[in-house]
């Protein structure tokens, strides 16, 4: 089972185009382009959406986690661009990228985060079919450096994958348990999550379904703390198709119901964070299933946190200062904007000055929030940083002709350097051929001229293009509700959210 398998990630054919105010990306600090490339084939990524947002991958020391296209053609994933690659994970440290590589017999490894040591968990393919599913048997995996540690499954399970590693070894993933069908289940089996430390997988349980499922959350590295979403019974609930879910938290041997805002299901893909505080920050459907609204809870109570005006919204980051991002619509379900939950007030991020939608992806310790902004017809986005009171076009603080046109950021750390996706020339399809960057802040700007590509031992890198496979539609005549149906259908088939397909109210 290789990991894209497990959950299908869709890109936006994206075109960049730069139009901050000059003066403003003047005054604001500027970065040095690592690009990171690939190890010969059209792209590099991050996570699949499964294991994406709250993955830590970029540590507080600058070192990045992700994984890479190789050379090697594979068809045997029918969740990727048409051309479908062999992907290897990389660790990129002071300059250097490392191909982790995979099992013996395996030709793929998926990366779920990264600790202080540099330690890596993630996922790889064992040269084995599953005989469930028909898919390749996929383990949880921990790069100890080089040293690749097959992390095994649960039970009788088959397949399974780490999604996250604290800095005290702790490995939080989840595994199939059996092979008895599981009609709930992506995997055949039925999934649990687990808690890998010293050799021994601990299986965490369910809150009474068959399924549950842990979440990275979000770079928590306190021992013994996991969140994400469980089953509570296997009855079919007639709004959503599927069981009823609740988050949960689970805090040393005990796993807590976290109850929801008054519906069935909570968002699966971008899900909850749990910050090293205990509190946790997600979003739950409201009764009727059909409104989606950010929670955060504490100490035994849930908190509906509000949108911007609108119908539903989303949880990406919580930092241990209990600040939360995300995105919500707004009034008239016209727009959706990145949003900051601060200590019961809610904050609209707005957008780059003539675009209609953003979104938030994570914010450090010192409050920098990174994120993308998006034109009102999709068809534009720019990776955007919000400091200071402002929000800044990365596109403007990085060196002229760089080699990467930047989506999107996706992580920031606490000293400020930032990790994204971004097009190269030639590139119009960040799934097809975009490449993971990292964005290091310069002392002068001396230091920043040049956009760096990343290099490996061998000298692997290659900036492979593919031509674009759809067209990007520029209309601009659709009505306010219509562009937000597309953007909700959007972001329901990118983190598979169910309730978000439906065309907003009237």
């Amino acid at each position: 089972m290789k990991s894209r398998t497990l959950t299908c990630i869709i890109a936006t054919p994206l075109f960049i185009a730069l139009t901050i105010p000059a003066q403003l990306a003047a005054q604001h600090t500027r970065y040095k382009l690592i690009d990171i490339g690939t190890f010969g084939g059209p792209a590099s990524y991050f996570t699949d959406p499964g294991i994406g947002p709250g993955s830590q991958v970029l540590s507080n020391r600058g070192m990045l986690a992700g994984k890479a296209d190789t050379s090697t053609p594979d068809s045997s994933s029918n969740n990727c661009p048409p051309i479908c690659f062999d992907t290897h994970v990389f660790r990129w440290d002071k300059g250097v990228l490392t191909d982790l590589g995979t099992l013996p017999g395996g030709n793929n490894s998926d990366v779920g985060g990264i600790n202080a040591r540099g330690w890596i968990a993630g996922g790889s393919e064992t040269g084995e079919t599953d005989p469930l599913t028909g898919g390749r048997v996929f383990h949880a995996v921990l790069w100890k450096g080089n040293e690749l540690v097959d992390l095994g499954t649960l039970g009788e399970g088959l397949n399974s994958v780490a999604l996250q590693v604290n800095n005290g070894g702790q490995v939080v993933g989840i595994s199939t348990i059996n092979t008895t069908p599981d009609p709930f289940s992506f995997a055949g089996g039925s999934i649990h999550p687990f808690l890998w430390q010293n050799g021994v997988m601990r299986d965490l349980g369910t809150l009474g379904g068959p399924d549950a499922f842990a979440f990275p959350g979000c770079g928590t590295q306190r021992n013994n703390l996991v969140t994400g979403f469980s089953l509570i019974d296997e009855v079919v609930n007639p709004t959503t198709g599927f069981p009823t879910v609740h988050p949960f938290l689970w805090e040393d041997g005990n796993m807590i119901d976290l109850g929801t805002l008054g519906g069935t299901t909570v968002a699966q893909d971008p899900g909850s964070c749990v910050n090293n505080r205990g509190q946790v920050a997600g979003a739950s459907t409201l009764p009727g299933d059909s409104i989606l609204h950010p929670f955060f809870w504490e100490h035994g109570v849930l908190t509906d946190l509000g949108t911007l005006g609108g119908d539903f919204g989303l949880v990406w980051w919580l930092n241990d200062a209990g600040d939360v991002v995300g995105g919500t619509s707004t009034a008239g379900e016209e727009f959706f904007h990145a949003t900051l939950w601060r200590k019961g007030v809610i904050k609209d991020l707005a957008t780059l000055e003539g675009d209609c939608f953003s979104f938030a992806g994570a914010i450090s310790s010192h409050d920098q929030i990174v994120g993308a902004s998006f034109a009102c017809d999709g068809s534009v986005a720019r990776a955007v940083l919000w400091d200071k009171e402002s929000i800044v076009d990365l596109n403007t603080v990085i060196p002229e002709n760089s080699s990467l046109q930047l989506v999107e950021a996706r992580y920031v750390n606490n000293r400020g350097d930032i990790a994204g996706r971004g097009l190269p020339a030639g590139c119009d399809d960040l799934d097809a051929c975009g490449h993971d960057f990292l964005l290091i802040p310069c002392d002068n700007t001396a230091a920043c001229e040049g956009d760096t590509g990343a290099t490996t031992p061998a000298n692997r890198n290659n900036a492979a293009v593919i031509t674009k496979r759809s067209s990007i539609s520029t209309r601009t005549s659709r009505t306010p509700m219509q562009r937000l149906a597309g953007w909700r259908a959007r972001l329901a088939q990118r983190y598979h959210i169910r309730g978000l397909r439906a065309a907003p109210r009237d």
